[in-house]
């Protein structure tokens, strides 16, 4: 009674079939499905990368910059170990994206750079050595003076209770 007319809506449907030989990549079949006729027009306008999206206009290196945990030492390294030039993103294959991908998931970056930082500091802070006590006290640990400066380590009207941990 409600039953759908399949055969009519799979006739209507563009259908990419993709061979299990081929080595096409996610990246290939999206610009396909750019390229047909509803979404003719339209540009992708950035690449995501490790939870980062890297726009399209500027060139990888500085595009690479984004993403918290790389910088420009590294974004030159990754680059080089690729051998990809620094071109815009939106001239890359598919192959490129997806290697670029992979490549940048060998770093620690975003969400996962700042759990290991978090996690440095509370080792140093548990073992009390010199950098974990001025963590627990709330002033510099690089050798900074305290006595006219460092009011952005130290609080201005007076340390607050709740921000040093016990």
């Amino acid at each position: 009674m409600g039953e759908p007319d399949t055969e009519s809506s799979l006739e209507s449907a563009t259908m990419f079939f993709v061979p299990r030989s081929s080595v096409r990549s996610l990246a290939d079949i999206g610009r396909q499905l750019l390229q047909s006729s509803p979404f003719q027009g339209q540009s992708i306008r950035c690449i995501r990368v490790g939870n980062t999206e890297i726009p399209n206009n500027k060139g990888l290196l500085f595009a690479l910059q984004n993403i918290k945990g790389i910088g420009r030492a590294t974004a030159r390294q990754i680059l080089a170990d690729l051998r990809i030039g620094n071109k815009p993103a939106k001239e890359l294959s598919g192959f490129q994206v997806e290697s670029l991908r992979n490549e940048v998931m060998t770093y620690t970056i975003g969400h996962n750079l700042d759990k290991e930082n978090a996690s440095n500091i509370k080792r140093l802070m548990g073992i009390q050595c010199y950098r974990g006590i001025r963590h627990i006290d709330g002033y510099p640990c690089r050798g900074q003076r305290t006595r006219s400066n460092a009011r952005t380590r130290k609080s201005r009207g007076g340390r607050s209770t709740a921000a040093v941990p016990q």
